[in-house]
């Protein structure tokens, strides 16, 4: 039994306003009591979601000495989560720090699009070395465009029905990682719903949302963090994505009943304490 919290390498970019990326990972994560130790990518200003010309400093060159560092100090991992990456040879780097650590749960949220329409940056051999991540992790968490983008398949917008979920998440679960969680997927029945597959138990999950119509940047680093901070302490899978979805729920429905601007994110601080109260869970139910 660990003596200490549990240690997370997060290997994400920073943007100094707009609540995204490290700036909620960090906070949701230790307030779920895990110590996080931020691996910078990149500083940003912002985010890059309309708020005007960005400055930015790319800081690939700091990664694989902080790896070395790390590895001389003997410090250990108990996970390795991996975010947006900004280019080929960040990816090369993440996947050094899983070889370092391969006992770490790897978590990959392969951040290559939204809405139906890739990145700017997600270039088809970018998209092709965050398979190569994909395949080295344990859970991975994209949204229906990433997970289209990860298949070399068409997005079409069109709801899902269950056989479809159900094939969708077990072909990602093909490519090598245990856990797949499918976020913000539009389903046949008219609702929206976070779909997960345990490959090793065979099992599908589902957790339907409460929809808002509004859309906050930040909200996919805030589910993944979530759900990381659920399994590391203990969660089951569907646990972990109805702890993740429901917390996702107060901050957006905090954040949109004051009508603020949706650039800036969601209210994060105004929610944080719902993670550190008792929950129980039974909106999850089987695929």
């Amino acid at each position: 039994m660990l003596q200490r919290p549990p240690r997370v390498a997060a290997i994400h970019d920073l943007s100094g306003f707009g609540r995204c990326s490290l700036s909620v990972i960090l906070p949701v994560l230790s307030v779920m009591k895990v110590q996080v130790c931020p691996v910078t990518t990149a500083v940003l200003s912002t985010h890059t979601g309309g708020l005007g010309d960005v400055v930015v400093e790319d800081l690939t060159r700091m990664l694989a000495p902080t790896l070395a560092h790390y590895k001389k100090l003997g410090i250990e991992f108990e996970c390795i989560y991996s975010g947006w990456l900004g280019s080929s040879e960040q990816v090369d780097i993440v996947l050094d720090y899983l070889r370092a650590y391969p006992d770490a749960l790897a978590v990959v949220d392969p951040v290559l699009g939204d809405h139906g329409k890739p990145y700017r940056t997600s270039t088809p051999e970018h998209i092709r070395r965050m398979g190569e991540l994909v395949a080295a992790a344990d859970v991975i968490t994209p949204n229906l465009t990433e997970a289209m983008l990860l298949l070399g398949e068409e997005y079409t917008g069109a709801p899902l029905r269950q056989q479809e979920s159900r094939q969708l998440l077990s072909r990602l679960a093909g490519k090598g990682p245990r856990y797949v969680v499918i976020t913000g997927a539009d389903m046949a029945d008219d609702h929206i719903a976070n779909l997960g597959y345990d490959r090793e138990q065979g099992q599908y999950w589902r957790i339907d949302c409460n929809y808002v119509p509004a859309s906050y940047p930040g909200t996919g680093d805030i589910f993944a963090s979530v759900l990381v901070g659920g399994l590391l302490g203990g969660d089951s899978l569907p646990m972990a994505m109805e702890r993740a979805t429901r917390f996702l729920e107060v901050a957006v429905r905090t954040t949109f009943s004051y009508g603020s601007d949706t650039r800036y994110g969601v209210m994060l601080e105004s929610c944080l304490s719902w993670l550190t109260s008792p929950q129980t869970f039974e909106r999850y139910r089987l695929l």
